[in-house]
């Protein structure tokens, strides 16, 4: 058997990617390493005017029409796809599930699973070999928690997803990964989720020093440039006083 220890890790200089949700937070992140890596870079979000990267479009996930036009221009600047990073999702509220409303459901299921569903399905005809999918999942698509049933039912679809997709790639040179992150501080997930509610949103890291956006974007790149043989299936990434969505050791508040 031969000595494989000296394979060299992927070089990601010159490759090409597609980064959703790129406007702000994980997505900004990760946009910001590749680039530095040398990638060029195609972002997309609906707040086109907020992404740094080598080409900017707009995009919303959840609509047919948006993600065929974003993926038409996309791949006419770059030629090709090497990686594409499905990293767009929110959640909305944190309540028992009876207080939802069937509006914050499908923008929740839409964006989570149908949109990173149809982007997979519009890229993989441009995706060279070699090529590598990657997929912002959640801890709550793991383990459930109290008051966030639409969200942690987006993330768990979202993980039989790419375990089926997985499955139906097995054979073909192309990688496929998720990252599941707990808290993520420095984004502004919490704010939407609680619609706007500063209070509550900074609520939510009180006591706690959670991961940043730029460690979830390491675990992106790590398993990017693993030697080519090799797929990261799955990084979990959790602060270390959360074992789960629903378990958090917080510091006690200064006493005032």
């Amino acid at each position: 058997m031969g000595d494989t220890s000296t394979l060299a890790c992927v070089e990601l200089a010159g490759k090409t990617a597609i980064v959703t949700g790129a406007s702000s937070g994980i997505g900004a992140s990760t946009v910001r390493k590749l680039r530095e890596a040398g990638v060029r870079v195609v972002g997309g979000a609906r707040r086109v005017e907020r992404i740094d990267a080598d080409v900017a479009l707009p995009l919303d996930v959840r609509g047919e029409d948006s993600a065929r036009a974003f993926v038409e221009a996309a791949v006419a600047e770059l030629g090709g796809i090497d990686i594409l990073y499905n990293n767009a999702g929110l959640a909305l509220g944190r309540a028992p599930f009876w207080e939802s409303t069937e509006e914050d459901e499908a923008t929740v299921i839409h964006t989570n699973v149908d949109g990173a569903m149809r982007m997979t399905r519009l890229c993989l005809p441009h995706i060279r070999d070699g090529g590598h999918i990657l997929f912002t999942g959640s801890v709550a698509g793991r383990q459930a928690y109290p008051g966030g049933a639409s969200y942690i039912a987006a993330k768990f679809g979202l993980r039989g997803f790419v375990y089926a997709l997985r499955e139906d790639l097995l054979g073909r040179p192309i990688r496929i990964t998720t990252v599941d992150a707990g808290l993520v501080a420095g984004t502004e997930f919490s704010l939407v989720r609680f619609k706007g509610d500063a209070a509550k949103a900074a609520s939510v890291y009180e006591g706690v020093d959670p991961i940043t956006p730029d460690e979830v974007a390491d675990c992106v790149l790590f398993a990017l440039t693993r030697p080519p043989h090799v797929n990261v299936d799955e990084i979990v990434i959790k602060a270390l006083q959360q074992s789960s969505g629903a378990r958090i050791v917080r510091r006690a508040p200064p006493p005032v």
